[in-house]
């Protein structure tokens, strides 16, 4: 663990591939839904081996199916037969999860933003949470309790060591 991270809890079986740290900045988040990803061979190959990059991605519903949007997985090098690296991506998700995202975008402001991405028993997730953009004023009152927190957290280790 590295000075000053916090280490995110896994779930026995999980594996965090990435997770998206501007989506609590930048949004206030609400409910979570776990999603299956459709990835293929090189994609997956590339997440066990490089971190993919989930700072810009979005869920959309198209015609009834969800999909993963803005997600930046590297592509292999050297591979013959690799894939597109900010290509859209089907999300598997139950019916009744899909509708509940449907009428969450027809509000007004409403996204739902990937958090992060992890392998689960094997199969690559993905953590999507709806969420509701936040003001500047937001955003600066989350810096102030970020810095008060850490300036804490070093009071108390500096009162540890003496």
């Amino acid at each position: 663990m590295g000075r000053g991270t916090k280490k995110e809890k896994e779930a026995p079986g999980e594996k965090l591939i990435v997770r998206n740290k501007r989506a609590s900045f930048e949004y206030e988040l609400g409910a979570r839904y776990e999603a299956g990803i459709a990835l293929i061979g090189s994609e997956v190959k590339m997440l066990r081996s490089a971190p993919a990059d989930l700072t810009d991605s979005w869920c959309s519903i198209d015609s009834g199916e969800a999909w993963l949007r803005g997600v930046n997985i590297p592509e292999m090098p050297g591979s013959a037969f690799g894939h597109v690296a900010k290509r859209p991506r089907k999300l598997l998700l139950h019916r009744n999860e899909i509708d509940d995202i449907k009428e969450a975008l027809a509000r007004d402001g409403m996204t739902v933003v990937a958090t992060r991405m992890y392998f689960k028993e094997g199969r690559a997730k993905v953590e999507l949470a709806l969420a509701k953009g936040k003001k500047a004023v937001d955003k600066r009152e989350s810096l102030k309790e970020k810095d008060a927190e850490r300036e804490a957290r070093a009071a108390m280790a500096r009162s540890r060591r003496g």
